[in-house]
């Protein structure tokens, strides 16, 4: 099938590229929340804790009869934390914190990756023209509802669990109503994969089709 093979060669042709997309975008956007919360809340942090991901892994695996239910809290285990600390109150507490998960990391990594790839089948659609800002609006509501979905800031006002909405709340959105739609989260970063792997899937279906036309550009062109 000429899609298929239009993005099999895509992929091959961009995959280191896609790659180090991928990486740069789950790192940069970890600052950008660390940022959003020293904005914010207009302190910038003072401690950082590091946790044996590897280690509490492997004694959730060992310690829980449910595989299923063992991956799911794998799923939320943290690997750092860094936040602001507030010293009044006994030991202290902590009032808001970036929480940074390895599982959440790999799923804004393919993020990323087909954000870039999307953008790489844009930038050789000879199609464009008329539709650009159409497939780059959706290509961007799609990384959007993804990015948003998973991040993983907390706050003491919503009872310091690391969430997305916590974000939500950080921009005004009452907190009850925030925490609301806490259980939206995985629909909506669902929709925004779709989103991405449609365009994916489209914008290589409009490249076999110049392909495939007499004007049409050879695929290794």
């Amino acid at each position: 099938m000429i899609i298929l093979r239009t993005l099999n060669h895509s992929f091959k042709s961009h995959y280191k590229a896609l790659l180090l997309h991928g990486v740069g975008f789950a790192l940069l956007f970890q600052v950008f929340m660390m940022l959003a919360l020293i904005v914010r809340f207009q302190a910038v942090p003072n401690y950082v804790t590091f946790y044996d991901w590897i280690g509490n892994a492997q004694w959730i695996l060992q310690s829980t009869p449910s595989l299923r239910d063992a991956l799911g809290i794998i799923w939320e285990e943290w690997l750092i934390e860094i936040g602001k600390m507030n010293y009044d109150y006994g030991t202290g507490i902590s009032e808001w914190s970036l929480n940074i998960v390895p599982s959440r990391l790999l799923v804004l990594g393919l993020l990323g990756a087909m954000t870039s790839w999307c953008l790489v089948l844009m930038r050789q659609d000879t199609h464009t023209q008329g539709t650009s800002a159409t497939l780059h609006a959706t290509t961007g509501l799609g990384t959007l509802l993804v990015a948003i979905t998973n991040a993983t800031m907390s706050w003491v006002v919503c009872c310091a669990t690391p969430s997305w909405v916590v974000g939500l709340a950080m921009l005004g959105l009452g907190v009850s109503t925030s925490l609301a739609l806490e259980t939206m989260g995985p629909l909506l970063s669902g929709l925004g994969f779709g989103l991405l792997f449609t365009m994916i899937i489209v914008l290589a279906w409009r490249k076999s089709r110049a392909f495939a036309s007499p004007k049409g550009k050879p695929l290794h062109a």
